[in-house]
């Protein structure tokens, strides 16, 4: 292995013996179709630093795909989790209730974009909050059309598999899709170079053509996208469909599973474009690693199901709210969300000095702590091979970054929004080495 300044966290080559052991038993023991995007198995994590089972540490800018959002092993949300498994670890709340699903759900009204009466359904996941939210409409509006658009990702349930812009390799060969799903394009201002008043009307004339306004009962859609590949819409494009949503009765849908609670340096993304969805989905970083996830809305709206309606053996379980609770605590106390904006900046700085540097980036672009570097070659198509030469480059220097992009080739990036300005320094530190092995 190539020795360089910033590859200090690594004692072994990448994968070191350990995780080759593991990876071995792996293929005996684990199914094929569960692929780790990286070689090294973790063994323990703090703050923003991986340690895998060889003792090689890793720069975490991949917080389990936006999961860790407040760090590793998070002290007070671990602590209220264990507390809470000392009292009680599962009931249902639909047969025994309790009061954390309660006050979770009061926390997410106070939190959540708008100024009216609203209530939440607690959940799992957020493949499973997004199916939730989309049976929430469907049964307030009465319809059945679902508008989604490209570059979008949900989830890898059977539903949120049709609402995905991409097969590969979530839906290719499992069966028929569902329908009823229309799809318009997106506003991705690096390659259609509209402004967002005309990608809106765009995306709506398409979807009145293809579909009808009296037909849709809703529309999912990620403020900004990140598995997508971090794409910020141009101004004015969600909120040009909020109003003709609103105007046709369609329920919008925020699908802030990724992008909220922080991570963009607002409390959610939508509030960065005066964006006020109907229904926010919320997951990832809300559990703090224990799965929870919800559909926050207007009150009217969440009301639509007959009770009993929406459940699930582990819906809102406690200890996930307990540490959820906590979690909530930590983003609104003063300096938080300041700390993510700052965090932001230092990463976009040293990412537009990389653009500059190296032909291979055509875009950066990003908010606290999400951001996406679109990799090019020399005739500006997307450049899949080189995601894979700098993604390999970097792990191997003690970096941990994803992937993202329908063509796989924008390298993602999300760190903690607490994440140390010594530890950003190190990251861009080793892109930079990384960026310049790509061939």
């Amino acid at each position: 292995m190539t020795t360089t300044t910033t590859s200090r966290r690594i004692r072994t080559e990448i994968p070191g013996p350990r995780s080759k052991e593991l990876a071995a038993a792996k293929e005996q023991y684990v199914s094929s179709s569960v692929n780790p995007a990286t070689p090294m198995y973790i063994e323990s994590a703090s703050g923003s630093i991986l340690t895998d089972v060889d003792g090689n540490e890793f720069i975490d800018f991949a917080s389990g795909i936006g999961v860790t959002s407040l760090g590793h092993v998070n002290p007070e949300a671990i602590a209220a989790a264990i507390e809470q498994t000392q009292k009680v670890t599962h009931t249902l709340f639909s047969v025994s209730p309790y009061e954390s699903y309660v006050e979770v759900s009061r926390r997410l009204a106070e939190l959540t974009p708008g100024d009216f009466a609203k209530k939440s359904a607690l959940s799992s996941t957020g493949a499973e909050a997004i199916e939730n939210a989309v049976k929430i409409a469907r049964a307030y509006t009465r319809r059945n059309g679902i508008a989604v658009v490209d570059h979008g990702y949900h989830g890898r349930t059977n539903l949120t598999l049709g609402l995905n812009y991409k097969a590969q390799p979530y839906s290719a060969g499992v069966g028929p899709r569902p329908g009823e799903i229309y799809r318009a394009a997106n506003s991705y201002p690096f390659i259609d170079g509209l402004d967002g008043v005309t990608a809106a009307r765009r995306a709506i004339a398409h979807l009145e053509k293809i579909s009808g306004a009296d037909n849709l009962a809703c529309l999912v859609i990620e403020p900004i996208q990140g598995e997508g590949g971090v794409i910020i819409p141009a101004e004015g494009y969600l909120t040009t469909l909020q109003e003709w949503a609103a105007a046709n009765g369609i329920v919008t849908i925020a699908d802030e599973i990724q992008t909220g609670l922080g991570r963009t340096g607002t409390m959610f993304a939508s509030e960065h474009f005066g964006f006020v969805p109907d229904l926010v989905v919320t997951a990832k970083a809300i559990g703090a690693g224990f799965p929870l996830s919800a559909v926050t809305g207007r009150a009217e709206i969440m009301d639509a199901i007959p009770a009993g309606g929406l459940s699930g053996t582990f819906s809102g379980n406690p200890v996930a709210c307990a540490a959820a609770l906590k979690i909530f605590d930590q983003l609104e106390a003063p300096g938080t969300l300041e700390r993510a904006v700052a965090v932001g900046e230092r990463i976009q700085a040293g990412l537009r000095a990389l653009k500059e540097r190296f032909a291979v980036i055509g875009d950066v672009r990003g908010l606290g702590g999400l951001h996406g570097i679109e990799l090019v070659d020399a005739d500006g198509a997307p450049n899949a091979a080189a995601f894979k030469q700098a993604s390999r480059a970097a792990y191997e220097r003690g970096l941990l970054v994803l992937p993202g992009g329908s063509d796989g080739h924008v390298l993602r990036l999300l760190p903690a929004i607490n994440i140390s300005d010594a530890l950003i320094d190190e990251a861009l530190e080793i892109l930079e080495e990384a960026f310049a092995t790509v061939k």
